[in-house]
């Protein structure tokens, strides 16, 4: 059996930390401005609040998302994207563009 090997170029480092259905979401529209848990759930229709809040956690833990709870009543938690989400805009966006291109690419051949 091999030895797990080291990610050496970290592509897969960065696919685990925005892969997933709802992480490149989220992560845009809390680049746009903070948000709070039920604006983002309404923002996302199709998540649920557990699919949510795990893909939160793991976003926070990655250091990608702070979360911020005030001292209020009814309590108040709002959600920002740190400086390193903030720079996963400019991957974030090559591969948008990329995705586009393929998908331009491919439909002539589904047509044929």
């Amino acid at each position: 059996m091999r030895s797990k090997e080291t990610d050496s170029c970290g592509f897969a480092a960065a696919m685990q930390a925005i892969g997933g259905r709802w992480k490149t979401s989220l992560l845009w529209e809390l680049h746009l401005q903070p948000r709070r848990f039920a604006e983002l759930h309404r923002l996302l229709p199709g998540i649920s609040e557990k699919v949510l809040t795990q893909q939160l956690r793991q976003m926070e833990a990655d250091g990608l998302v702070n979360r911020c709870a005030f001292d209020e009543v009814p309590p108040r938690v709002e959600y920002s994207v740190t400086p390193l989400g903030f720079s996963l805009n400019d991957a974030v966006t090559a591969m948008s563009a990329w995705g586009k291109q393929h998908e331009a690419w491919k439909a002539p051949r589904k047509a044929a």
